[in-house]
């Protein structure tokens, strides 16, 4: 095992700039919350909105993947997200880059709400659309590896996981308000099966679905007047006035850092693989025909079983930090991670159409219990991920090569899970993709088992990590 940095720490907290706590707390959170929302607003239009209104055919079925298609171009996004901003966040600080990727997410969420359809200018609106979507990737790729910088470059000794937690609230938090948005709109609207039947012509899909991303222009505004007030970490500007940046941070981070790269990547997978299975693939098996292996719910219901859930995600997000400071980031998650490994070998008997039921005789509290489960033990790994994944970094390459480990596991864990859960379902039953979980969880527990234990290190350390 390795040691990134060093675990000696002196006079850090005399370097420490007077910045209310609360001031940092609201520029990593509000940033976050705002990238995830925009983040999910475009997941839930790309199944009820996008198929209808920028892609054409008969069949609904290849119109659904070409949609989903364009959400995956986002996860493709981000790992670039993360060698540019992370360049630039290394180079000339957090603080700036940080806007920039609020920005770069915001804009583009917007002028996706102001975008006309394939009817009013044809192919050139899906392919815009499709580079929209990858700003927003590029944007997301950019964040959270900043955002984590921020809360982790403040904290107090000893407290730094419980501080590193508030940016990971931004994912329940930005969940919450996208789906919420979404729902209260199809009821006001009364966007449902009837309004599919009616097309394009129903006002949702002519005019409602484009409210909730030209709202979060409100929210990038009080993003920017939050981070534009706030000082650069004191941990970068030792790093400055000791000249201790490097020029290329991209390269450094691959000559010095490969290491903690691989384990930062496999460390994070798990928690991928469980939050796009409990949030994408749930859905289609929740709301999907029995007769195709679904359960057969209807969307609103499953929607609001979802909501419920997502509340005990946020909920554990600090139970996470506070456990990764008490007890260490490595031990901590290798029990988690061991919990997760467990529940994919429960999802036969839980979620088997024949043990759970299908239509109005699928057992919604059952369905609930497996959902808050799932979440709850989202929330315990995904809470102390923002002070892990930075620890494992020296000052001089940490937003590089954080925000590259977090974003490679997107792909890695994220982009295709949900298409091969479906794969899974169908040839092999609900039980399978339960497997699947479980052989993710396998690989992050042994990723854990070789990484050190970064609970003391040294976040003003700025070296060459030890192979």
């Amino acid at each position: 095992m390795s040691s990134p940095v060093s675990t000696v720490d002196p006079g850090s907290a005399a370097q420490r700039p007077a910045v209310p706590r609360s001031r940092v707390i609201l520029a990593s959170l509000v940033g976050t919350t705002i990238e995830f929302y925009d983040f999910y607003v475009y997941a839930t239009a790309a199944v009820a909105v996008f198929p209808a209104l920028f892609f054409t055919g008969e069949n609904d079925t290849a119109k659904l993947l070409a949609s989903m298609a364009t959400f995956a171009a986002a996860f493709f996004g981000r790992p670039i997200g993360s060698v540019i901003f992370g360049h630039y966040g290394d180079r000339i600080g957090r603080k700036a880059t940080l806007i920039g990727a609020l920005l770069t997410m915001g804009v583009a969420t917007f002028l996706i709400g102001m975008l006309p359809t394939f009817y009013q200018i044809g192919i050139w609106a899906p392919l815009i659309l499709t580079v929209l979507r990858f700003c927003q990737g590029l944007g997301l790729g950019g964040e959270w590896s900043g955002a984590s910088l921020l809360a982790t470059e403040y904290a107090e000794e000893g407290k730094r996981a419980r501080a590193a937690m508030w940016p990971q609230l931004g994912a329940p938090f930005g969940f919450i308000l996208a789906n919420g948005f979404f729902l209260l709109l199809t009821v006001a609207m009364q966007f449902g099966t009837a309004g599919h039947e009616l097309g394009a012509n129903h006002p949702f899909l002519v005019w409602g679905w484009r409210i909730p991303f030209l709202a979060s222009v409100v929210m990038v505004l009080l993003g920017l007047w939050v981070r534009v007030k706030l000082e650069e970490t004191p941990v970068f500007q030792r790093a400055e006035q000791q000249g201790e940046k490097v020029k290329a941070p991209v390269i450094d981070v691959f000559k010095t850092s490969w290491v903690q790269i691989v384990q930062g990547t496999f460390i994070m997978l798990a928690t991928y693989v469980l939050f796009y299975l409990m949030t994408a693939w749930i859905l289609s098996y929740g709301i999907g025909k029995p007769a195709a292996g679904g359960l057969g719910v209807q969307y609103r219901t499953f929607l609001i079983l979802q909501l419920l859930a997502v509340l005990l995600f946020a909920a554990m997000v600090p139970v996470s930090g506070w456990l990764a400071d008490r007890f260490g980031r490595r031990s901590s998650q290798l029990v988690i991670t061991s919990a997760i490994l467990l529940f994919g070998l429960s999802f036969g008997l839980i979620m088997d159409p024949a043990h759970v039921g299908t239509g109005t005789d699928a057992s919604l509290p059952r369905i609930l219990f497996f959902l808050t489960l799932g979440m709850t033990l989202m929330g315990l790994t995904f809470g102390s991920m923002s002070a892990i994944l930075p620890e494992l970094f020296p000052t001089n390459v940490r937003y590089t090569g954080s925000g590259i480990a977090y974003n490679v596991a997107s792909i890695l864990g994220a982009a295709i899970t949900p298409y091969i859960a479906v794969m899974l379902n169908s040839s092999y039953g609900v039980g399978s993709v339960g497997l699947y979980l479980s052989f993710a969880a396998v690989i992050t527990l042994v990723a854990l088992w070789f990484s050190p234990e970064t609970r003391h290190v040294d976040m003003y350390a700025v070296g060459t990590p030890t192979p």
